[in-house]
């Protein structure tokens, strides 16, 4: 009987946290959806060419250890926009995470607020037609802007033109490993 009174006591209880939790949930979701379907709008200088959206990608992420301009980030990518970095994983497995901007942030922040961290494009190789634009960039990482790279590999972005401005649709990337090294083809501008 006791089981049965906690049982028609609990019920309500649990019903209720479950709509609760569910509401919560939906409420962050439909946040995170409007922060990411509403970008902040973007310097026009960032947006105007191909080149100068590349430019502003490479120049947001990079500098000194310390905060970045998250959302002149964030006005580069069109709603709905990925970050795909692929890598070996421990068991030599070819693996890709998809990430959307904010996730991408949130993955990157810890790292470059405590690093120094300077990423830019060693070449370019640049195909369009119409509205859409696809790069191939070959990047360099380094800690310091003169230091040596400790990183190298291609960054693959595909872009679209909306008539007034140019949007990253997908970054799609590769690290170069000792056994697969860049080809020199990608290597000079």
């Amino acid at each position: 009987m006791f089981f049965l009174m906690q049982s028609t006591f609990l019920r309500p209880l649990l019903l209720l946290l479950l709509i609760t939790g569910t509401i919560i949930s939906a409420a962050q979701t439909q946040t995170a959806q409007s922060e990411t379907n509403n970008p902040p709008a973007a310097k026009p200088g960032d947006v105007d060419s191909v080149e100068h959206i590349l430019a502003a990608v490479y120049d947001v992420i990079s500098g000194p250890p310390g905060a970045r301009d998250w959302n002149r980030f964030r006005s580069l990518f069109y709603p709905g926009a990925r970050l795909i970095p692929t890598r070996r994983d421990d068991s030599g497995k070819i693996i890709a995470r998809v990430l959307t901007p904010e996730e991408y942030i949130e993955r990157s922040k810890p790292f470059l607020e405590k690093e120094g961290f300077f990423e830019a494009a060693r070449a370019n190789r640049v195909e369009m037609w119409d509205r859409i634009a696809h790069v191939w960039s070959t990047y360099e990482s380094r800690h310091t802007k003169d230091g040596q790279p400790f990183a190298r590999g291609i960054n693959s972005f595909q872009l679209l033109y909306d008539g007034s401005r140019w949007w990253v649709i997908t970054i799609y990337w590769e690290g170069e490993e000792p056994a697969h090294p860049l080809p020199e083809k990608y290597l000079s501008k």
